[in-house]
């Protein structure tokens, strides 16, 4: 089915279901520029909690359509394929997890919001790239706190907050494979470029970043900054909404290749247009959470909406 048709037989389902589209700034741009929503964690958890459609279709990878799910139960929410999924979630086992987590019965647990629903019900509270230090700062100075299951994340926070927080041993394999040699190299050869970082990068990029922030901060960072080059730090699909909003402004990926001038999340590409018109049509790929996980789950990502908008996220 060429792309045109596509398109179409999404729009008229999406009118017939009264479904909406929410995707993650790592889809590739033909999905992103048919969404009704894009961004980054937190403000599609935002968005899946406040739309009034009766189907969300969630294009990003499998943790953030069963958060949509967990915060929209009488909702139908589909992912576009069922195997996108996510390195984080699976360096994070909930039985392993718990296992660390009873070690430490005085500790808070802080867990991102890229883990399993299993994680998160047994969790104090959420967050995402956006809110992490607001979230962390939130607890009194002297609070034992776990964080998982991001190291380098943690890391990063325990670095400009001065906290001692424990953390889980994993990585997202997207920024964790970034070389510092590899961002030298584009440093050297643009000397004008301002390095913008995500923080689940290595502390040694981070180091060298004119900035650091989360999807959504970097995009508008690009955007708000009288520069005119910025060598990017983070999954290429970022850098189509950096093109649309800047388009007279130069984005140079950090390759995860030599060989490439890409660093494309394989999770994230999964998903596609004609797998978008599929889970519409045939209603396949439905996130399904029972009910007592899904109370579960929902307590620390509510807890995690409330402090944002506290703190104006």
């Amino acid at each position: 089915m060429e792309k045109e048709k596509i398109v179409n037989n999404i729009l008229k389902l999406k009118k017939e279901k009264n479904a909406i589209i929410l995707a993650h700034y790592y889809q590739i741009p033909e999905i992103q520029d048919i969404a009704d929503f894009i961004g980054d964690s937190l403000g599609l958890s935002q968005q899946a909690k406040k739309t009034n459609a009766d189907v969300i279709v969630f294009c990003g990878v499998h943790f953030m359509a069963e958060t949509a799910k967990i915060l929209s139960p009488e909702k139908r929410v589909f992912i576009p394929d069922m195997e996108a999924g996510c390195s984080l979630v699976s360096l994070c086992p909930t039985e392993d997890f718990i296992k660390f987590r009873n070690k430490y019965p005085d500790h808070k647990v802080i867990t991102y919001i890229n883990c399993s629903s299993e994680i998160k019900a047994v969790s104090d509270v959420i967050c995402t790239s956006s809110n992490a230090v607001g979230i962390v700062e939130s607890f009194a100075k002297n609070e034992k706190l776990i964080f998982a299951p991001d190291k380098n994340l943690g890391s990063y926070i325990n670095s400009i907050t001065g906290r001692e927080m424990l953390l889980w041993d994993a990585t997202c394999e997207v920024h964790d494979i970034l070389k510092v040699e590899r961002v030298i190299k584009l440093k050297n050869e643009y000397p004008n470029a301002q390095l913008i970082a995500h923080p689940e990068c290595k502390a040694h990029i981070l180091e060298l970043a004119d900035y650091i922030g989360s999807t959504t901060a970097l995009l508008n960072y690009t955007i708000s900054n009288q520069g005119k080059e910025f060598i990017v730090a983070t999954e290429t699909g970022i850098i189509h909404q950096m093109q649309k909003y800047s388009p007279d402004k130069k984005f140079i990926v950090v390759p995860s290749e030599e060989n490439c001038l890409c660093n494309d999340c394989p999770y994230m590409k999964m998903n596609t247009l004609e797998k978008i018109s599929n889970c519409l049509e045939y209603e396949v790929n439905e996130i399904l959470i029972n009910e007592d996980l899904i109370i579960k789950a929902r307590k620390p990502i509510e807890k995690m909406l409330e402090i944002s908008k506290k703190l104006g996220f």
